[in-house]
C-alpha cells in the first residue's frame, strides 16, 4: 500500500471534490498522503485536512516562488511544527527556471528552513529545478552546522545532483514524471536509487503518470508510478511498496503508520 509523500490537496484541480479525492486514493490502496503547504497562508488548510485522520499528513513550508512575498523566520516554522499532524517542512529550496523570487532571497529562505529542521528534527522537503549547484552548496554547508534530514521532492536533476544527495544520506522521491516517454535519463537513475533511500509521489493536482497523463492528477495514480517503478527495478509491487512506505516513515519519523 503505497504512500503519496507530496500532495497538495488544497489546490484548485482537487480541493473542490477534496473529499472524494481522499476517497479514491484509499480505494486504490494509498495508505497514506502528505499534504503539502507553499505558503504560509495555506498551513492552517492543510493542517486542517490532516486533523481527524490516521492517514493525512502535512507539512509546513514557504516555496521558493514565495521567497519576495514571504520574509519567513525560522522561530514561525519551528512554532507551526508543533501541531501533532504536521511532520515536515516545506516545501522549500532554489527555483531559477521560474525565478519568481530574488535568488539571494530564495536561499536566505531555504537555509532559514533547513535550520527549522535542524532545531526540530523534521524532514526539510526541498524543490530544486535548474539550481542544482547552489542548491548543493547551501545543502553540504547547513550539514556542516549539523545534522538534517531532507528528501529532493519530484527528482528531475541530473544523476550527478542525484548521486551526491544520496551521498550526503538524503532521501529522492520519484513523481509521475518518470513514466513519461522523454524522460528515460530519469527512469535509468531511478532504477538504481538504494531502495532504502526511495519515495514515491505525485505532486497532485500536477504531473499525473501515464496511463492518466493529461488529467487532473490525484494521489489515487502514485500506484501508477510506484507499478511502473517496481517494473523498471525488475521487482514485485508488493516489494516497492512496502519499501517505499517503510523509507516514508523512516524519513517522517513523527508519522504514525
Amino acid at each position: 500500500m503505497p504512500v503519496d509523500s507530496h500532495c497538495h490537496l488544497n489546490y484548485p484541480g482537487l480541493v473542490e471534490d477534496q473529499a472524494g479525492v481522499i476517497a479514491r486514493a484509499r480505494e486504490a490502496g494509498v495508505s497514506a498522503m502528505l499534504a503539502i503547504s507553499t505558503r504560509s497562508s495555506e498551513w492552517d488548510d492543510v493542517i486542517r485536512i490532516a486533523e481527524g485522520t490516521s492517514d493525512i499528513w502535512a507539512s509546513v513550508g514557504v516555496h521558493p516562488h514565495e521567497a519576495d512575498n514571504e520574509d519567513i523566520e525560522k522561530t514561525r516554522l519551528v512554532a507551526a511544527t508543533q501541531h501533532p499532524r504536521v511532520i515536515g517542512i516545506g516545501e522549500t529550496g532554489l527555483d531559477y527556471y521560474y525565478d519568481k523570487s530574488d535568488r539571494e532571497r530564495q536561499r536566505e529562505s531555504f537555509r532559514r528552513h533547513i535550520a527549522a529542521a535542524r532545531e526540530t528534527g523534521l524532514p526539510v522537503i526541498v524543490h530544486t529545478r535548474d539550481a542544482e549547484a547552489d542548491t548543493l552548496e547551501i545543502m553540504e554547508n547547513e550539514l556542516g552546522k549539523g545534522a538534517y534530514s531532507a528528501v529532493i521532492h519530484c527528482f528531475t536533476a541530473s544523476p550527478a545532483f542525484g548521486r551526491k544527495m544520496l551521498d550526503l544520506g538524503f532521501y529522492i522521491s520519484i513523481s509521475g514524471i518518470v513514466t513519461f516517454k522523454n524522460a528515460a535519463d530519469l527512469a535509468e537513475f531511478a532504477s538504481e536509487i538504494p531502495e532504502d533511500r526511495l519515495l514515491v509521489e505525485t505532486d497532485a493536482p500536477f504531473l499525473a503518470p501515464v496511463p492518466k497523463r493529461g488529467k487532473t492528477c490525484e494521489p489515487a495514480f502514485v500506484t501508477h508510478t510506484a507499478a511502473f517503478l517496481a517494473e523498471k527495478r525488475g521487482i514485485r509491487y508488493e516489494d516497492l511498496d512496502r519499501a517505499t512506505s517503510t523509507n516514508f516513515y523512516r524519513l517522517f519519523t513523527k508519522a504514525k503508520p
